[in-house]
């Protein structure tokens, strides 16, 4: 049977794959040979994105750059805001719940009240609209950015999977990558994700020649490192620990790759049942009383509804939920833990990139007459600069 769903899968989505394949292929070109412009904007400007769709962990990195960079420059977050209900440029408060800016966007915002977080479908208006609204705006991220070639970040940071390496996966929709394995070229930095906590270093040095990354490039390696549980309703305090005494976990998850998070749950309790929706799942009244159906059916008083981080931000919206299933429903923080002591050396890369490229650094202010070839570098960091729009000169 799965030989023969896979020779259907092969005959129908394959022949899609090469015409998508194609599309995106003269799409980068026509970038590349700058028949299509890309803008720079005389601040620095850091893109995360993947090649991938979904699950590399673009949003928990996103934090951890504005991590670092917070206590020492004013930063701000751009995305999309994938699946909100509102539309145009939008800058979003901590009042606001995922239907405004999206969930990523929304959970980065209350995690960090003091980042300035909005959101564009049009990344371009979006950093001209930031920098109308603050000019004390240093360093702008761009989250899920790597296909938007409208904008050239001055880092730009790519994350692969380690669960799902390039080179076995294929071009949507047969497979799941957006564009070819080739244009990671346009990477300074490469951060290979989710990587098993007991893989030896020659595995990591393996997986690194397969990367095949250029001179200029850097690779990294990270690990998640899943945190104490809190109350999904935070105005309540975490009176209950959802992982003693063994409890039955019921485990809800809308996200693109969940099954890290469920080998971590299933360490924490033998008795797991994983109800697993599509990435970015918008929870509606019914699935809801389902997720409850499911919670009650559950034997004995020891069990807690488990979600993740971003899948909280769109339960927060079910207020009037009883108070009882409230109290026991928890998410699980993530965050991202650098493998081989390569910490201080990402740091390095990224303090360097942006001290660098500051817009009141007079290094920063030439204006290049043309845009020089994508294969230039910075001498004093190893990554490659560009040419600035003189919209925004200083």
């Amino acid at each position: 049977m799965k030989a023969i769903t896979g020779l259907v899968k092969i005959l129908f989505l394959f022949p899609f794959s090469l015409l998508y394949g194609m599309a995106v292929w003269i799409r980068n070109r026509l970038y590349d040979n700058g028949i299509l412009r890309s803008r720079e904007y005389a601040l620095p400007v850091i893109g995360v994105g993947n090649i991938t769709a979904g699950g590399t962990g673009k949003t928990i990195h996103v934090e951890y750059l504005i991590s670092i960079l917070r206590d020492q420059y004013k930063v701000a977050m751009l995305s999309r805001g994938y699946r909100r209900h509102t539309s145009g440029f939008l800058i979003a408060d901590e009042k606001m719940d995922f239907t405004h800016v999206g969930d990523e966007p929304c959970q980065i915002k209350r995690k960090f009240p003091e980042t300035v977080v909005a959101v564009d479908s049009n990344r371009c208006r979006g950093i001209e609209k930031l920098l109308a609204h603050d000019r004390n705006i240093e360093v702008v991220i761009l989250d899920d950015a790597f296909q938007h070639r409208r904008i050239n970040p001055g880092l730009t940071i790519l994350l692969i999977d380690f669960n799902r390496p390039l080179e076995k996966d294929y071009l949507l929709p047969f497979g799941r990558l957006r564009e070819q394995r080739s244009e990671r070229k346009r990477a300074d930095i490469i951060i290979i994700t989710k990587v098993p906590g007991h893989v030896k270093p020659i595995e990591l040095r393996l997986i690194e020649k397969k990367v095949k990354a250029d001179s200029f490039q850097k690779v990294y390696f990270t690990t998640l490192e899943y945190n104490v549980p809190l109350p999904v309703f935070d105005s309540r305090k975490a009176t209950l620990n959802p992982f003693s005494g063994n409890p039955s976990v019921l485990l809800v998850t809308g996200i693109a790759n969940p099954q890290p998070l469920k080998e971590y749950v299933g360490i924490l309790s033998d008795t797991v049942k994983h109800i697993e929706y599509p990435d970015h799942y918008a929870f509606d009244a019914l699935d809801m009383r389902e997720i409850v159906r499911e919670f009650e059916a559950m034997p004995g008083d020891n069990k807690f509804i488990i979600t993740t981080e971003k899948d909280a931000m769109r339960f927060r919206v079910f207020d009037e939920l009883d108070e009882e299933i409230k109290q026991r429903m928890y998410y699980v923080p993530v965050k991202i833990s650098f493998m081989e002591n390569q910490e201080q050396a990402f740091k390095n890369d990224v303090f360097s990139y942006v001290h660098l490229n500051k817009a009141n650094n007079v290094l920063h202010r030439k204006i290049y007459k043309s845009a020089p070839d994508s294969s230039s570098k910075k001498e004093n960091t190893g990554l490659r600069t560009g040419w600035i729009d003189e919209q925004y000169r200083r």
